[in-house]
C-alpha cells in the first residue's frame, strides 16, 4: 500500500467537503485562525486527494454531491483509521440521517447543524487533540481544572468576538481560579507539561502566558485581586489573534510590511473586544495592550518608552518575549528556556532589565519544566 502523507506537519490543514458553498464558507471563516483550510464540492477529488494526503482533520457534511455524507465517510475509513484523521460529521439537525457513521467507525463526532463557531472549533480540536487532553484526566485535579477550565473559557471568547459581545470577566476569573491555586500551592508543573503539544497555539500560548504572568506577580509579592489580574490578563492578552489569518499568524519565514501590519493589529482588535466589558480591571487592558512596547519607544501599537511604561507592562512584554521564545510552534522547535534568557539579557533596549534579572532568578528551580 502507499503511504500516506500528512500536509506539512499534519496540524496545519483542515479540508472541509460540502454541497453546499455557504457551509463552507462558513467552515473556513470559523477556522482561519487555527487552520489552514481547504474546501471541496466534489466528494470523489477529495478522496483522490485523500489516497495521497491527510490533513490534520476532515468535516464531512451530511449531503454531498452523489452520495451522503455517511458513505463518504465509510470509504475514507477503508484507508485512513481514526488515529490518522479526525473527522466532524455535520448533519442537519432537521434531517438527520438514519445511519451515524459515529457508532461504526472510531475517530468520528457527530456536530448536528445549525452549530455556533465555538462549537465547531471545539469539535475539531477534542478529535485533533484527543489524545493530549485525555491525558489531562491523569494529573492532580487543580491542575487539571486549570487546563480544562482556561480552555473551555478561551474557547468560548471566539463565538463573543464574532458576535460582538463583551467577555464577562466573572466567568474568565472563576476559570482562571484553579490556575491561580496552582501557581500559589507551587503546583503547576504537570499543566505546564500538559498543555503541549495542543494544536491551538494561540491557547497554549496565552496560557502559558497566564501561569508565567502570574508566577512573576508572586515572586515580587503581588496578592489578592491585583494576583488574579494578572492571571487572567494572561489568559486575555491576545485574543485578538483569533481573527489574524493563519497564514500570517503561522508563517514560518519573515513578515513582510503588509503582513506585519495585519499581525500588529492584533493588539487592536483585542483592546476593541476587551473594552466592551466595563468592569475589565485597568490592568488586563494594560497587559492587552502594551506587551509589545519597547523601553525605547519602538514597540507597537501606541511607541510608549521609558516611564510612560510601568511595571505590569514591563512585567507582560517580558512574558511575552520568553513564552514566544520558548514555545513550540508549527514552523520550530521550543528554544531551551537558558538560551531564550540569554537572549532577553542582551534586549537592553527593549526589555527592564532590572526585572528580566527577577525574572530569570525566579525559574532557577524550574527552567527545565518550562
Amino acid at each position: 500500500m502507499t503511504e500516506i502523507q500528512t500536509e506539512t506537519s499534519g496540524k496545519n490543514y483542515l479540508y472541509a467537503v460540502s454541497y453546499n458553498e455557504q457551509h463552507l464558507a462558513q467552515i473556513k471563516q470559523a477556522a482561519h485562525s487555527f487552520y489552514r483550510a481547504r474546501t471541496f464540492n466534489d466528494p470523489h477529488e477529495l478522496l483522490d486527494l485523500l489516497h495521497k494526503k491527510a490533513p490534520s482533520a476532515l468535516v464531512v457534511d451530511g449531503r454531498l454531491g452523489g452520495m451522503s455524507g455517511a458513505d463518504f465517510i465509510a470509504k475514507v475509513r477503508t484507508f485512513l483509521s481514526g488515529d490518522m484523521l479526525p473527522i466532524v460529521y455535520t448533519p442537519s439537525s432537521t434531517h438527520i440521517e438514519a445511519h451515524d457513521p459515529s457508532k461504526d467507525y472510531p475517530g468520528v463526532k457527530v456536530l448536528e447543524k445549525p452549530y455556533r463557531r465555538t462549537e465547531l472549533l471545539h469539535a475539531i480540536s477534542s478529535q485533533v487533540n484527543s489524545s493530549i487532553e485525555s491525558e489531562w484526566n491523569d494529573i492532580e485535579p487543580v491542575q487539571q481544572a486549570a487546563l480544562k477550565n482556561t480552555l473551555e473559557s478561551f474557547n468560548s471568547i471566539a463565538d463573543l468576538m464574532s458576535e460582538g459581545n463583551p467577555v464577562a470577566y466573572e466567568d474568565v476569573t472563576a476559570n482562571c481560579a484553579p490556575l491561580l491555586k496552582a501557581v500559589q500551592d507551587q503546583n503547576y508543573k504537570e499543566m505546564l507539561s500538559g498543555v503541549r503539544g495542543h494544536d491551538n497555539y494561540s491557547y497554549v500560548h496565552s496560557m502559558r502566558v497566564a501561569t508565567l504572568l502570574s508566577l512573576f506577580g508572586s515572586a515580587i509579592g503581588i496578592k489578592g485581586e491585583d494576583h488574579m489580574t494578572l492571571t487572567a490578563g494572561g489568559l486575555l492578552h491576545d485574543v485578538g489573534k483569533m481573527v489574524i489569518p493563519h497564514e500570517v499568524l503561522n508563517k514560518a519565514g519573515k513578515l513582510d510590511d503588509k503582513e506585519f501590519g495585519v499581525m500588529k493589529s492584533h493588539v487592536t482588535h483585542t483592546l476593541e473586544f476587551l473594552e466592551k466589558t466595563q468592569t475589565l480591571p485597568k490592568g488586563v487592558i494594560i497587559i492587552a495592550g502594551e506587551h509589545h512596547e519597547k523601553l525605547d519607544g519602538t514597540g507597537y501599537p501606541f511607541g510608549l518608552a521609558g516611564k510612560e511604561l510601568n511595571q505590569l507592562a514591563r512585567m507582560a512584554t517580558i512574558i511575552d518575549v520568553f513564552s514566544a521564545l520558548t514555545d513550540r510552534r508549527v514552523y520550530k522547535p521550543p528554544m531551551s528556556p537558558e538560551k531564550a534568557l540569554g537572549i532577553m539579557g542582551s534586549m537592553t533596549g527593549h526589555l527592564d532589565q532590572t526585572l528580566t534579572l527577577i525574572f530569570k532568578e525566579m525559574l532557577l528551580d524550574s527552567v527545565g519544566d518550562l
